[in-house]
């Protein structure tokens, strides 16, 4: 079942499946290395849900909810 980013909670580990939307919040999502296939886990959630904070290819990086929302997660 797919989900996107921001329905999971701290401590998930999961894949990318693909990135919705256009234009440039895509270009900088995989501009920072947000693409298919990739492993994320959750590291912390903000407590009102934004910003998130995801590990990704070894680093750490602080996404909004709304692009947290464009990342489909298997």
């Amino acid at each position: 079942m797919e989900k996107t980013l921001n329905e999971l909670k701290v401590g998930d580990k999961t894949e990318i499946v693909k990135l919705k939307g256009v234009g440039d919040v895509k270009r900088r999502l995989l501009d920072m290395g947000v693409v298919k296939g990739t492993t994320v886990e959750i590291e912390r959630v903000a407590p009102l849900g934004d910003p998130i904070e995801i590990k990704i290819k070894g680093y750490n990086l602080s996404l909004r909810k709304e692009e947290a929302s464009k990342i489909i997660v298997k």
